[in-house]
């Protein structure tokens, strides 16, 4: 993008303003609008495939996630609000007492207009919309998330285990650094089960780990359980629920991305979240690992 603090620019087809450019949204690394914004237009061909035809949950931070003594106001928005532009794809989603009209993240245009708007992360559930219609969901993802006192290395440990349980059930999983604390694993699903029945398997895979090393798996939701041990959050699967989208930026102390990785990066010790140019670098050399992947 130009050098303009503010510019309208033709994407495919759609007019979009971009304003605020200058605005650093990472303060710690001095990372701004502007450059979020050119790495989800670079980022696009890899991350739109996961994104197409699946209702999207923003978080957004406005103002920049701000500091550890000062953090920047954040808040998730699902429904689609009046500045929306008219030519964003849309889906309604039932739940139990309420519906929400939410954005389709279906191309470019609409993906630099989540940047514009702050919205850093992009969490959507594992089932697409098919006919205005939630279709059976097309993948499994179970959430690594480590307790007070474990760390990467213990995701590791448990990622591991995982891949093991999961191929005896017929599953194929593709480990992602989640660009947080933890690690996600993803697998592909054949349609044939209801998100219900793909929740089932994965509680029933976690709490079958749990039983196996309760001292580093903790299969239960209530964090007081979680210290010195992995979370493994299989309640994701749950059609109600989101991830955040690989390839998604994440609002945290640095601009860190839900990163694809393979197996054999696991085993460095030295294993860490990446930022978004070195996720870009990655890309350009090695493709989208989560190509595979629905």
């Amino acid at each position: 993008m130009a050098a303009a603090r503010e510019q309208t620019v033709d994407v495919d087809g759609r007019s979009l303003r971009f304003t605020s450019l200058d605005k650093v949204l990472y303060p710690s690394t001095g990372t701004t609008k502007r450059e979020v914004l050119e790495y989800l237009e670079a980022i696009a061909p890899v991350m739109l495939p996961h994104l197409v035809d699946r209702p999207a949950t923003r978080k957004r931070w406005p103002h920049g996630v701000g500091t550890a003594e000062a953090p920047g106001e954040s808040f998730f928005q699902k429904n689609l609000d009046r500045s929306t532009p008219e030519w964003v794809a849309r889906g309604t989603q039932q739940h139990q007492d309420h519906s929400n009209d939410y954005p389709l993240v279906n191309d470019l245009p609409t993906l630099l207009w989540l940047g514009q708007i702050g919205a850093l992360e992009v969490h959507v559930p594992q089932w697409r919309f098919g006919d205005r219609h939630p279709l059976s969901p097309d993948r499994l993802v179970l959430d690594l998330d480590p307790g007070e006192g474990a760390d990467i290395s213990h995701c590791v440990m448990v990622a591991k285990l995982l891949r093991e349980r999961l191929a005896d059930r017929g599953f194929d999983p593709f480990p992602v650094t989640s660009g947080s604390k933890g690690i996600h694993l993803y697998a592909a699903a054949d349609g044939s089960r209801t998100s219900d029945e793909l929740t089932d398997l994965a509680h029933e895979v976690a709490e079958q780990l749990e039983a196996e090393r309760p001292d580093l798996v903790v299969s239960n939701i209530r964090k007081a359980k979680r210290e010195g041990r992995v979370f493994v959050d299989w309640s994701q699967n749950r059609a109600s629920k989101t991830t955040v989208s690989p390839y998604s930026l994440r609002g945290r102390a640095r601009p860190w991305v839900a990163a694809p990785r393979t197996w054999e990066e696991l085993d460095d010790p030295d294993l860490k979240q990446l930022e978004f140019r070195e996720v870009l670098e990655r890309v350009e050399r090695e493709g989208d690992l989560l190509a595979n992947l629905p």
